[in-house]
């Protein structure tokens, strides 16, 4: 069977991203919360479907015929709610081959700015990292058990259009918070992308951590979003008497820089290896307004920091 089809549990941000860089006209469906959500979705690429943890009928028949299986769903306090829905589906997937799971590279923790790959012990900080782990753990397990390979893709801080230090100067929340030595690791959407297209191209398994080159201090890439814009970066604010919630502080208590050559041994070339030169494009092609804000007062459990690109 050479046609593929991909199934996506969670097609958000960076769902729609991967879906728009189908190249190959392969058929993909995702799931949503919302059917307020399903245009976005078909003008991504993506044929929607509604999950809320538990599988539909609709569903079930679509995973019939996937190919490639894509969780970007956080996992829950009782468990991955994917896992535990696929683990029942699994038998009647035939035509499964890979499985590829969202994770985040909060699962390694603080290293006091020291760099990390993908063999460094996880000794997660927060309980939401907690659970990632044990999420990998249990995807991993489960390819072992059915045969298919798993890949576990370690995200950094996601940005991309509608996304970014230029978004968030042009509408006033942009701020430098100066931690000394404290930095940050990010990735493109269009990145994220591209690595899983690669990974599923080869139908590869195993821990990737999908980063850019540079981690960066968080206020140097607001400053440089300034310099393209030709506007003042806001003031500098030190850290310990930033206004901060509980979560967003935790994000400032993991310093490390993370390592990606193992998802470049496999082959992959970023299109975007630091923030400058996705910022340098964005802003060349005005792409930076472009795709969703993040909602007000919600993280992404997937970044390596809030809001802070």
């Amino acid at each position: 069977m050479s046609e593929k089809q991909v199934f996506i549990f969670g097609a958000g941000y960076s769902g729609k991203a991967f879906a728009r860089a189908n190249a190959e006209a392969i058929t993909i469906f995702g799931t949503t919360r919302s059917a307020e959500k399903f245009e976005a979705l078909r003008q991504a690429g993506i044929a929607p479907l509604l999950f809320h943890g538990a599988l539909t009928p609709e569903i079930g028949e679509t995973l019939e015929t996937t190919t490639h299986l894509v969780i970007s769903v956080a996992p829950e306090e009782a468990g991955d709610p994917v896992l535990l829905a696929a683990r029942k589906a699994i038998e009647a997937m035939p035509a499964l081959r890979w499985i590829g799971y969202l994770s985040t590279v909060g699962v390694y923790g603080n290293y006091d700015g020291a760099w990390v790959d993908e063999t460094a012990e996880c000794r997660p900080v927060s309980k939401r990292s907690s659970m990632r782990v044990a999420a990998e753990r249990d995807w991993l397990q489960l390819g072992l058990e059915t045969g298919k390979p798993v890949a576990i893709l370690r995200l950094s801080g996601i940005y991309g259009p509608g996304r970014n230090a230029l978004v968030n100067l042009e509408n006033g929340t942009a701020r430098r918070l100066v931690k000394p030595d404290q930095v940050f690791n990010r990735i493109h959407c269009d990145d994220i992308a591209g690595a899983l297209w690669h990974l599923i191209g080869g139908n590869r398994g195993g821990i990737f951590n999908v980063t850019d080159d540079e981690p960066a201090p968080p206020q140097d890439v607001v400053t440089y979003a300034a310099s393209l814009m030709g506007v003042e970066p806001p003031p500098e604010i030190p850290f310990e008497t930033a206004q901060l919630s509980p979560m967003a502080r935790s994000f400032y208590g993991e310093n490390k820089r993370v390592a990606n050559a193992a998802i470049k041994a496999a082959g992959y070339r970023f299109r975007y290896p630091d923030y400058r030169q996705a910022f340098d494009r964005m802003w060349a092609d005005g792409s930076w307004r472009d795709g969703e804000p993040r909602s007000p007062m919600k993280v992404d459990n997937r970044n390596a920091s809030p809001r802070v690109i």
